[in-house]
């Protein structure tokens, strides 16, 4: 028998000062049985750092086609495609053409997936946005997340500050430059 998704809620108050957003979310996120702590906590704060109207979750790790979040548009064009972790140069060269917007928040070491991307060719590379957070912090989140959640999450001078229910953490959003070719 297979494992079914574990839906947690996140009620987050949303303040991110740097882009003007101010928002109470309340989110239900399915989590995939292969879908790991990190990459879950980096896919909800990335849909709180994105958020815009037309935002979704995708079917993310159920369907290999789709990002785990895009926002289309009223005609159903997709406008942004957004990834999470540290996905192939061919992925992102398929995103670039699709949306007109494509950023990737990366909760992994970036190192090795960067010297990849440096030897392959992406469409229009340089007009992605790549966020690096860092890892232990991501992992000290993703172990105290239960069922339901309520956060204060502030996103000010690319610094989040984030409020749980026990516990506050502070976290460097780092823009990582796309990489040149050795």
């Amino acid at each position: 028998m297979a494992l079914g998704a574990t839906v947690r809620r996140f009620d987050i108050e949303l303040s991110d000062v740097d882009r003007g957003v101010y928002e109470t979310l309340s989110l239900k996120v399915a989590q995939h049985p292969s879908e790991t702590g990190p990459y879950l906590i980096t896919r909800v704060l990335a849909y709180a750092l994105e958020l815009e109207e037309g935002l979704t979750f995708s079917a993310g790790l159920s369907s290999s086609q789709e990002p785990a979040l895009w926002v289309r548009d009223l005609t159903d064009q997709l406008m942004a495609w957004i990834e999470v972790g540290t996905p192939a140069p061919s992925r992102l060269h398929k995103a670039a053409k699709a949306a007109d917007r494509v950023a990737v928040y990366c909760h992994k070491e970036p190192a090795p997936w960067l010297a990849q991307l440096a030897n392959e060719r992406v469409h229009e590379a340089e007009k992605m946005a790549l966020y690096g957070l860092p890892r232990a912090t991501i992992r000290a989140i993703a172990d105290a997340v239960e069922r339901r959640n309520e956060w204060a999450l502030s996103r000010m001078e690319d610094t989040l500050y984030l409020q749980t229910a026990s516990k506050s953490y502070e976290l460097a959003l780092t823009r990582i430059e796309w990489p040149r070719k050795a």
